[in-house]
């Protein structure tokens, strides 16, 4: 007779318990041999028995209704068939076994149902199930009553957000009791977002650029989408509150952001901050999301034009550390130490570029050099893992080597993940790239201009130069602190190099 096996796990308790998807497999194909049963299908999924739609589950329908002979369906056990009574595919394939079309084998239980069934195997067909919805039902009021447990106690039911991440008391201890404290690499991040949109002048968008440029990456590797910046700037979490269906509680870890910031942002986000929003959306300004504030890292402002003509920066305060009158300093005393880099950088001498184009191709010599040389390893590797995989299949299936058929699959897999691997870095050595020579050269050319550039530049303009040009600004002591981008930074170095030399 053929035979059809149909395998599901749900939970991490299932693996523990030996329950796992190559356990229950390996169990029903030993079944199957000593039963003379023919495996036709193979139906494995990961899902819970009490999700509405099983599409595995229903092509192993579909797969029955196109045989002409009878079908044993084989289970591990009763509960793998469904720990629901009133799961709709339990009668169709109880009928089915009914009307002789198919026999449902449950391997452990060593209980077969079909057609030619007394009123006794019924019976205890039926306390079988009715067990296994008591189980499930019983497993899941303890859920119930733990969660409520955790939320009268302060404690995070359920995943929790960015910036925070799940440890214990005692990290030497692995069953020591299991805390939530803020992630030491990444709730700066969040501290930054809300800084920056506190103010009025960054979107969703921009903020998830920003952040991406400042090295937050998601789960997968990720810019963090834009949907998930608006989710993490709408969180009460990070003000200590938990929101839940059965409605909001206070969590008793760590606040990230004070109240008075929350507050803001969301006011920004709804409109009602009128007058941060309309300083965004109608002007640009030269050092707008340029300068921090040294005293709290928060972005300096523009607070716009003064009747006088000037335009003063402030620190938006966002960690409500620093006060306006301390921090208010004039954009004309920013642009003096701009304008004399500018006057730097216009005024490189020409044997400049004649010591670059030296030092370019000594760099593109050795990189070149060093590619080849990392090519010829690369290829070593995918040519050893390789070799290992094909042995490895070659001995596994001449009975050369005595593993499970779960060891087998688990080395395999390594090796294969190797081979990628090295095959990967080939692919990007292979690829490199060393034309970066004239686009130095351009850069030389646009610093010679850069004065001339600036000065007939819009503010708008002006302010994307000089993002180009400068990195970590900082307004301390009402004076702009700077450094270089590169490769302007070696550029001005060689220039230096050049001027001691004489």
């Amino acid at each position: 007779m053929k035979a059809i096996i149909l395998a599901r796990v749900s939970t991490e308790e299932q693996k523990e318990a030996g329950n796992s998807l190559p356990a229950q497999v390996e169990r029903i194909e030993l079944y199957c041999k000593r039963n003379n049963l023919e495996i036709a299908e193979r139906f494995v999924f990961s899902e819970s028995a009490y999700k509405t739609k099983r599409d595995e589950f229903d092509k192993a329908l579909a797969f029955l209704d196109n045989q002409k002979e009878i079908i044993a369906v084989v289970f591990d056990k009763v509960d793998r068939f469904s720990r629901s009574v009133f799961d709709k595919r339990i009668p169709i394939l109880f009928k089915l076994a009914q009307e002789y079309k198919i026999e449902i084998h449950f391997a452990s239980d060593n209980q077969i149902i079909k057609g030619e069934m007394n009123a006794n195997q019924k019976t205890q067909f039926q306390m079988s199930l009715v067990f296994a919805e008591y189980f499930s039902s019983a497993i899941s009021d303890n859920v119930k009553r733990a969660y409520e447990t955790m939320r009268k106690e302060g404690r995070a039911t359920g995943s929790i957000p960015i910036g925070y991440i799940n440890s214990r008391i005692d990290l030497s201890d692995p069953d020591s009791k299991k805390i939530v404290i803020k992630d030491p690499a990444r709730y700066l991040y969040i501290i930054k977002m809300y800084d920056l949109y506190s103010t009025g002048q960054y979107s969703d968008d921009k903020i998830a650029d920003f952040m991406y440029e400042e090295g937050l990456r998601s789960k997968g590797g990720f810019k963090v989408s834009k949907s998930n910046i608006r989710n993490i700037l709408t969180d009460p979490f990070y003000i200590g509150i938990r929101r839940s269906m059965r409605g909001n509680y206070s969590h008793s870890y760590e606040r990230i952001i004070t109240q008075e910031i929350f507050d803001l942002c969301q006011d920004v986000r709804s409109g009602k901050n009128n007058n941060i929003k309309s300083h965004t959306k109608s002007l640009t300004y030269i050092f707008k999301g340029l300068a921090k504030c040294p005293n709290c890292g928060c972005t300096m402002t523009p607070e716009g034009i003064k009747n006088n003509g000037n335009i003063y920066y402030v620190c938006s305060n966002g960690k409500n550390v620093c006060s306006k009158t301390n921090t208010r300093v004039n954009e004309k005393k920013l642009l003096e130490p701009i304008l004399a880099l500018l006057d730097r950088l216009s005024s490189m001498p020409d044997g400049l570029i004649k010591v670059i184009d030296k030092e370019i191709n000594k760099s593109i010599n050795y990189e070149k050099d060093f590619r080849d040389n990392q090519i010829s390893i690369c290829e070593d590797e995918s040519k050893k893992w390789q070799k290992a995989s094909d042995k490895l299949i070659d001995d596994y299936y001449t009975e050369s080597l005595s593993i499970t058929k779960e060891q087998y699959a688990e080395k395999l897999q390594t090796y294969k993940d190797k081979t990628l691997d090295a095959q990967n870095k080939l692919s990007e050595y292979i690829k490199a790239d060393f034309s970066y020579k004239s686009q130095i050269i351009q850069v030389v050319d646009l610093c010679k201009n850069s004065k001339k550039l600036f000065e007939s530049s819009t503010v708008e303009d002006k302010n994307s130069l000089l993002k180009f040009l400068l990195t970590n600004c900082e307004v301390k002591e009402k004076k702009l602190i700077y450094q270089v981008n590169s490769p302007f930074n070696y550029i001005l170095d060689l220039e230096r190099s050049m001027m001691l030399r004489g």
